[in-house]
C-alpha cells in the first residue's frame, strides 16, 4: 500500500554505485562480461545513474583493473550512451583514461579524517586536495561533470566519531573546486537519523543546500533506511545504493554492505515518492548477479521477492 507521508520530496535520484563500489571489494577476479551485462541490466531496470567502475590504480584494487576493457566493451554494446556513466578518477591519471574513452562524468573520493585518507590515498585531509585540485580542473576544463565523495563522514574505525565540523570544511573545501554535488558516506554504518539531520543542517548553515548533497549510507547496524527517511525530512532526494546490498569498503573491514538498491525502491514506493526503477527487474539483476557470486543476495527485499523455487 501506498501512503505518502507530508513534507517528503516527490521524487527521488538512486545513484546506483554496484559495478563500483558494490563489486570493488569481492575476491574473486569476475569477468568483464558480467560487469558489462550486470551495468546493462541495471540500466534496462530504469535506474537513471549506473557508476561503472574506477581507474583506480590495479594494485590497490584488482577487481577493476580492467576498468578500460569494461568501458570500451559498453561503448560497443551501448554507443554514446556509454559516456553518460559515471567513473572514479581518484587522481590525474586517471582521468587521462576517463578523457581517452571520452567519457563526461567523474567522481573524486576524499576523506573527512586523516588516518582513512593515509590507508585509501596516502594522503592527509589537507594534501589530499593538492591531489584533487588538478584532477578536478582539467575535467571541468574537458567539459566533464565532477561529483565528489567524502567517506567517513559519521564514523571512523580507528578515529572513532567525526565531528560535524569536520566533514563540512572537507566537503565545502570539495565544491569550491568545483565539484557539482557532493556524497556524503557513512562508509562503516554507524549514522543515525538525528546525526544525519544535524550533518544536513550544518551544511545549510555553512550556505550549501540539500539539493547540493547525496547521501551513501551503509547497513551495518540496519539503520540505513531509517538514516533515508532523516534525509528526506532534511531536503536531501539523492541517495546511493547497491544492487542487492553489494559491496563495502576494501581500506576498512568494518565497512559491511551498501544500502540495497531493492530496499531502497521498496521503501520510496512505499511513500509514494517517484523514482522510476523497476523493482522486479532490479531485484532480478541482483539474484543473477548473485548466483554469478555463489553466494545469496544480503538485500532484505530481494529475499522476500524470490521465488520458493529459487
Amino acid at each position: 500500500m501506498v501512503v505518502p507521508e507530508p513534507g517528503l520530496p516527490a521524487a527521488v535520484t538512486i545513484y546506483e554505485v554496484g559495478p563500483r563500489d558494490g563489486l570493488q571489494n569481492e575476491q574473486g577476479i569476475i569477468p568483464t562480461a558480467t560487469k558489462a551485462a550486470f551495468v546493462r541490466r541495471l540500466l534496462a531496470a530504469g535506474l537513471p545513474i549506473v557508476e561503472a567502475t574506477s581507474f583506480v590504480h590495479p594494485r590497490w584494487v584488482p577487481q577493476l583493473a580492467d576498468a578500460a576493457d569494461l568501458m570500451t566493451a559498453l561503448r560497443a554494446e551501448l554507443g554514446d550512451a556509454a559516456a553518460e556513466l559515471p567513473v572514479l578518477v581518484p587522481n590525474e591519471r586517471g582521468l587521462d583514461r576517463a578523457v581517452e574513452l571520452g567519457l563526461r562524468h567523474v567522481a573524486v573520493f576524499a576523506s573527512a579524517t586523516d588516518t582513512f585518507a593515509e590507508r585509501n590515498l596516502n594522503r592527509t585531509v589537507d594534501s589530499q586536495f593538492e591531489m584533487f585540485a588538478p584532477t578536478v580542473d582539467r575535467a571541468l576544463a574537458q567539459g566533464m561533470d565532477v561529483r565528489g565523495y567524502v567517506s567517513m563522514c559519521f564514523g571512523d574505525p580507528w578515529e572513532g566519531a567525526v565531528p560535524i565540523d569536520q566533514v563540512v570544511a572537507v566537503g565545502t573545501r570539495l565544491l569550491d573546486l568545483g565539484v557539482g554535488q557532493l556524497s556524503l558516506g557513512d562508509t562503516i554504518g554507524v549514522a543515525t537519523a538525528g546525526h544525519v539531520r544535524a550533518l544536513v543542517a550544518a551544511f545549510a548553515a555553512a550556505g550549501i543546500g540539500p539539493e547540493r548533497l547525496a547521501l551513501h549510507f551503509h547497513d551495518t547496524y540496519g539503520q540505513a533506511l531509517t538514516n533515508v527517511h532523516a534525509g528526506l525530512q532534511a531536503g536531501v532526494t539523492t541517495y546511493d545504493a547497491s544492487a542487492g546490498g553489494l559491496g563495502g569498503c576494501p581500506y576498512a573491514h568494518s565497512a559491511t554492505g551498501n544500502l540495497a538498491t531493492e530496499d531502497l525502491v521498496w521503501f520510496l514506493t512505499g511513500l509514494g515518492i517517484e523514482h522510476g526503477v523497476d523493482l522486479t527487474a532490479v531485484a532480478a539483476t541482483s539474484r543473477w548477479m548473485a548466483a554469478e557470486l555463489g553466494r545469496p543476495s544480503p538485500s532484505a527485499v530481494v529475499r522476500a521477492l524470490t521465488p520458493p523455487t529459487e
